[in-house]
């Protein structure tokens, strides 16, 4: 199994790229359902890294993957600017999945 990325900017595929992870940039709904196409029909490919504004910006298309597909694995990561997640999301995830409050 590979991980593939798909950027919204070209400084995060550089940099993983230099890692060994190969990807796409995609600024349009276009360019990313292309993109997902080809994750979709490589069966070597079993982890799907994703900027987080580019996932946002698609969310049915990346919950489509998430939901209906047991691979591969959609994984949201920062770009350059930094992540857009608040300081406590983890922890609102957690109250929000069992209904626990986290201190």
């Amino acid at each position: 199994m590979r991980m593939y990325v798909i950027s919204d900017n070209v400084d995060t595929l550089t940099g993983l790229r230099l890692a060994g992870v190969e990807g796409v940039v995609a600024h349009t709904a276009g360019e990313l359902g292309k993109a997902l196409e080809y994750v979709g029909s490589d069966k070597n490919i079993g982890v799907l890294l994703i900027t987080e504004k580019l996932a946002g910006s698609f969310k049915a298309e990346i919950d489509k993957i998430r939901l209906g597909k047991r691979l591969p694995l959609v994984i949201e990561i920062p770009d350059r600017h930094g992540t857009g997640r608040s300081p406590d999301s983890i922890t609102a995830y957690v109250k929000e999945a069992i209904g626990v409050k986290l201190s």
